[in-house]
């Protein structure tokens, strides 16, 4: 199965933000990457309900919001009502993961576990089975344009084979750094869903570049 793009608004034009949420509607991209902080869990802050539900607005393909904040648990009805089709949590910041994964579920969105880039994979072996999506960070997260980490190459092989042994159909996403140079390794690797927002918000011609990411061979045109 093709691999899915995910694009990072984090890195849209916010005066411009419909214009830019038109774009992707057009594009090849797959999702529309919701990336939410709260300056505890990250040093940064980015936006809540009313971005995401201005977003959902305008955009008709599936918002996947990934939540880096500290209790999650308080907040996860009110992005599943600011119209969020998936929701990640940080395996750090969930002290009763499984039921924050089943609360998820519950309110009908896809639900995810992201990984910060010092968390080894193993420590999702017990829950593996009840996800949909496992998030690999490939930077530490908070900010946008960050250089990416050689490491990851090595998680993703080794969620693979985890999902390969309990879950073949989870979706393994990776984010943080992601561009031309590195996407096609990553699905050799076995991602199967990339976000990118520097990539491509920063290109001189978006929808190319979002084409190039889901086609690799075409990034060498880019």
């Amino acid at each position: 199965m093709p691999h899915l793009i995910a694009p990072s608004i984090l890195a849209a034009d916010f005066g411009n933000l419909q214009r830019d949420i038109e774009m992707l509607n057009q594009s090849e991209a797959d999702w529309i990457h919701v990336d939410v902080m709260d300056g505890l869990f990250v040093p940064n802050i980015s936006f809540g309900f009313p971005v995401t539900s201005a977003v959902y607005k305008h955009a008709v393909k599936p918002l996947d919001v990934h939540l880096m904040i500290v209790d999650p648990d308080r907040y996860l009805k009110g992005f599943k009502n600011a119209g969020a089709a998936n929701i990640t949590v940080h395996f750090e910041a969930c002290a009763n993961l499984h039921r924050t994964i089943q609360v998820i579920k519950e309110l009908g969105c896809k639900a995810g576990v992201a990984l910060n880039p010092h968390t080894p994979v193993a420590m999702l072996e017990d829950i593996i089975t009840d996800l949909d999506l496992v998030l690999i960070m490939s930077v530490n997260p908070g900010f946008g344009g960050q250089h990416f980490i050689e490491n990851t190459y090595k998680k993703v092989k080794e969620i693979r084979e985890l999902a390969d042994q309990h879950n073949p159909h989870l979706h393994i996403e990776v984010d943080g750094g992601v561009d031309k140079s590195n996407a096609a390794k990553l699905v050799s690797a076995g991602a199967n869903v990339l976000v990118a927002g520097s990539a491509v918000f920063s290109s001189a011609n978006q929808m190319a570049m979002i084409s190039g990411l889901k086609h690799p061979e075409k990034l060498l045109q880019l």
